[in-house]
Order: structure tokens, then C-alpha cells, then sequence
């Protein structure tokens, strides 16, 4: 059985058997400076039993596997220490592993529960070819205590074959030596395909693919085709490539985190030329710091307007560095920085005024992003309006840093008072209303237990129901009044309901006041 993968790209599988049981190994050696001594596996509870759920290369090597009942393992290895299967934290443990794996290629796939994908086309030669690169990052991942099986191929479903069933440097033909196991189908449909006689991907790939999409089902010829290539099929990486992308790597580490920013400074230089020359600006922008012992920092910045200054950018890097409940710890230091604009909007040259004055816009832009980038995006936010004649529906709030929606707010009739009023309450406050007529405007009204009496009075205006919402009153119509007490204070009032259509004795509430 050969590849068949034309597109020539290549994957890179790494295949971790041991992942629980390394990552409290190596919290045990944080807390304590050495990892458990005596064998190790965790458990979890199944159809009332408790199981073993994983367990480490010593307690494997005694003979406990994943399955067996805790019962039954104490009873072959009294001295087992046990501890709860947690795969949120595995699966936590396998992003942080992932993080380590960026300084390889931004094409990076989580392959749960226990392994990772890389698309290493095109990167390969940076680290002296693809057995280097594999040799070193399987190097970097031993040094951080975790055990990994790693293997090359054409297609990811090769790779990932290849690596947890003949991980070791093979040619692409020995594809067709690897179980039926490797095609990662159900254990009743490889149960199967052992009872018909098939053992390797060769005694399928011997057989005509409709033969065995009518006995077995689709699954396994369909296993088959995306293995050897016949099908181009792609990981889909955990983040989206970014358009644009720097880096900087240290023969050194570099040992303060200042250090580390200034040499992000410098790719933010590079970058603004490169955005300049194609007129373009980011509006996100990402730091990433690659610690020694694998951890990876980042910082993200976002601005509301595209920008490519680059004391812009980093002015919003301290910013987002100052406001970090974290502080970033370079640790051993850091071997490797980088620069990523995920995203870009056309930013043309601008010409400054020869009479000079500020920039009203752009200062308004520059402020929204430091605050929005101290406090955080959700917490800096604006109003806009919204196409809805229910005033508490007629505006929204949005993050600052997103520029809104476009149109704007109507405006005022020149030398009229406004329509609206400056405070809205929501929900309306009830009040006491007497009128002269049953339909007509109020002629004094009580709030908060105290008595206003109408000078002035404008309205109605008639605002139409919801008549597709009957719930909550919705479906009522309100007819609003402009309204001015003795003191010379105005009010927006509005009953609820049509009299004697709608509401025999309507309610009354005030929803607004005017400045």
C-alpha cells in the first residue's frame, strides 16, 4: 500500500500514550522536585464500577491496562497509587502543549484525547529539515518530562496511523503493514474485519472498494482512501493562519521580559513597513513569548481603527501588559518571540493639513483603544441606534473598539425641543395620574409620593403595539405625552392601552425625563 497524496504536503503526528499520567508526573515535580516513584494510573467511574481510566509506563509495564477494575488491579499490585481521571485538565494539558508547538508551524491541530497534528509543509528547512525538526521537538517535549511517539507522512490520517502503530521512520510503503486497528473505526467493525481475515490495510487494499462498503459499511474503504492519500483531506489548526507573521529567535535566552518586548518592538517596525507598502492596517495584533521550558505568553491587542504605527502598537502592548492579573514570568527566559496581524483593513496614506490641529477622529479612536485594552473590550462601550420604534429598543450598546454600525443618530430640528428625552428608565415607573378626560393628557400626576402639577402638555404620540407579542403588556398601545410641571420640569409620560378598546382604566407610567 502506497501514498497516493499528490498535493505534497506534509504532516507531522505526535502521539502522547501517557498524557495523564505525565501531566501529574510533571505537577508532582513542580511541587516536589522528583515524580511519583511507585507505579501510577487514574481512575473513573463505569456502570457503578471504578476503573482504570489510564495509567503510566511503570504501572503498563506490571500489567494494568485501561479497563481493568481498580479491585482487580490492587489485588496484582497492592502498592498502585491512584488518583481521579480529570479529562478537562487533559485536554487543558494538551492546548498547553500545543501553545509550545506554534514555534514549529502556526498549522497546528489538536488531535484529541491524546494527540497533535502539525502541517509542517514549507517550515521544514528553517530547523535543518523535517528528521531534525521531529528530533528536536521530540527533544523538547522529553525535557518537559513527557513521552511521545511521532511519525511523518503525506496525509494526516497517515501520520496519525503511523504514529500510534509503527512510530518509528518508515518508507511510505509500509503503509499496508500497519492492523486494521489503524483505521480508527469502531471495536465491533475492526472485530469485523478480523473475523472475515483481514489483519493489514494490504489484505483491504487487495479488495475492490464496494465489496467491502457493502459487507463492512462506508467507514472502512472511506478510512482507507483518506490514509493512503485518495481523498485531500486537510487539519483544520486551531487558530487561522494570520496574514501576516514575524519572529525573532534567540541563540540566548533572553532573561527579562523587558528584553522580550523590545524585540517585539522591532517586529512591529517591520511589520508597519510591510503594511505600509500595501496600504493596509491591522486592527488585532498578537505577541506570543516562547519560554524554554514550553509555556507561551501571549498578549492581544485589539484597536477599533486599522493602524500601523508602530508606538500605536506598542504603546497598547504596555497597556495590555500593565493590565495583566498575571504578570508574565520569563522563567529559564525566552528562545523565541513572534508577531502575528491576524486581521487587516485597508489603510490608505494620510495627509496632515498644512495648517496643522488635531486629528479629532483618530485621537477619539486612540483613546477608545488604551481603555478598551486596560479595561478590557466589554467594558468600554457605546450606544448606537437601532431601527425600532419602541423607544427601549431603539438603541444598543456595542464594544467601543468595534467602530459600530453604520448610519447615525437623526438629527434635532433646528430651535424644536427634543423629541426624546436625555434619561430613559427601563423598565417605565408607575405613576398616579388624574386627567380631565379618561383620554385625554394628564393634569397632575404623583411619583416617587410626590405631586407634580402640569403646566404644560404636549401629545399624544401614538405608538403602535407589538401585535405579534401579547405577552408582558406588549401588545398594548401607548400614547406618550411631553409634559412640564410648575417648577419648570419636563417629563415623558405615556398611558398604556387604547380606553375602553384595549384597557378599561389604562395604566399610566413615566419612561423618561428631559434635561
Amino acid at each position: 500500500m502506497t501514498s497516493t497524496a499528490s498535493n505534497r504536503r506534509r504532516y507531522l503526528a505526535l502521539f502522547f500514550p501517557f498524557l495523564p499520567a505525565d501531566r501529574l508526573a510533571r505537577a508532582a515535580r513542580r511541587r516536589n522536585g522528583c515524580p511519583p516513584d511507585a507505579p501510577f494510573a487514574l481512575v473513573e467511574k463505569r456502570k457503578g464500577a471504578i476503573c482504570l481510566a489510564a495509567v503510566d509506563r511503570a504501572a503498563l509495564a506490571l500489567g494494568m491496562v485501561p479497563g481493568l477494575s481498580l479491585a482487580d488491579a490492587r489485588a496484582r499490585l497492592p502498592d498502585l497509587g491512584v488518583a481521579d481521571h480529570d479529562p478537562p485538565a487533559d485536554a487543558r494539558f494538551l492546548e498547553r502543549i500545543a501553545d509550545g508547538c506554534d514555534r514549529y508551524t502556526p498549522m497546528v491541530a489538536l488531535d484529541p484525547p491524546d494527540g497533535l497534528l502539525l502541517d509542517i509543509s514549507g517550515c521544514a528547512h528553517l530547523f535543518g529539515g523535517e528528521g531534525a525538526l521531529r528530533d528536536d521537538l521530540a527533544a523538547r517535549l522529553g525535557r518537559l518530562g513527557l513521552e511521545v511517539l511521532s511519525a511523518l507522512a503525506d496525509t494526516p490520517d497517515a501520520a496519525h496511523a503511523l504514529a500510534r502503530y509503527r512510530p518509528e521512520p518508515v518508507a511510505g510503503a509500509t503503509l499496508g503493514a500497519l492492523p486494521v486497528e489503524a483505521l480508527g473505526l469502531d471495536g465491533e467493525e475492526t472485530v469485523g474485519l478480523r473475523r472475515a481475515g483481514f489483519r493489514r490495510l494490504d489484505d483491504l487494499e487487495a479488495r475492490p472498494s464496494r465489496l467491502l462498503a457493502a459487507r463492512f459499511g462506508e467507514a472502512a474503504p472511506d478510512r482507507l482512501r483518506r490514509i493512503a492519500g485518495g481523498r485531500d483531506v486537510r487539519i483544520t489548526p486551531r487558530r487561522p493562519e494570520p496574514a501576516l507573521m514575524l519572529e525573532r529567535r534567540f541563540a540566548e535566552p533572553i532573561g527579562r521580559t523587558e528584553g522580550a518586548l523590545a524585540a517585539i518592538g522591532e517586529l512591529v517596525g517591520q511589520a508597519a513597513v510591510r503594511m505600509e507598502a500595501a496600504h493596509r492596517g491591522g486592527r488585532r495584533f498578537e505577541a506570543q513569548l516562547f519560554r524554554t521550558d514550553g509555556l507561551v505568553r501571549a498578549l492581544r491587542i485589539e484597536t477599533g481603527l486599522p493602524v500601523r504605527d508602530a508606538r500605536v502598537v506598542m504603546r497598547l502592548f504596555d497597556e495590555r501588559l500593565a493590565a495583566l492579573a498575571d504578570p508574565v514570568d520569563p522563567g529559564f527566559g525566552f528562545d523565541l518571540v513572534r508577531l502575528s496581524v491576524p486581521m487587516f483593513e485597508p489603510l490608505a496614506p494620510l495627509q496632515l493639513p498644512l495648517e496643522g490641529g488635531a486629528l479629532a477622529q483618530g485621537e477619539l479612536a486612540q483613546l477608545l483603544d488604551r481603555l478598551s485594552t486596560r479595561l478590557g473590550r466589554h467594558r468600554v462601550r457605546r450606544l448606537a441606534p437601532r431601527d425600532s420604534h419602541v423607544p427601549e429598543q431603539a438603541a444598543f450598546v456595542f464594544p467601543a473598539i468595534e467602530g459600530g454600525p453604520a448610519g447615525g443618530w437623526p438629527d434635532p430640528e433646528p430651535g424644536e425641543p427634543p423629541l426624546r428625552p436625555t434619561h430613559l428608565f427601563d423598565p417605565p415607573q408607575p405613576i398616579e395620574v388624574m386627567a380631565g378626560v379618561p383620554d385625554g393628557p394628564p393634569s397632575r400626576f404623583r411619583w416617587r409620593r410626590e405631586l407634580h402639577e402640569v403646566t404644560l402638555a404636549e401629545g399624544p404620540e401614538r405608538i403602535g403595539a407589538l401585535w405579534w407579542r401579547r405577552a408582558d403588556n406588549a401588545g398594548l398601545s401607548r400614547d406618550y405625552y411631553r409634559v412640564e410641571d410648575g417648577k419648570g420640569r419636563r417629563f415623558w409620560l405615556f398611558r398604556l392601552g387604547l380606553y375602553g378598546r384595549e384597557a378599561e382604566q389604562p395604566a399610566w407610567y413615566i419612561h423618561g425625563l428631559f434635561a
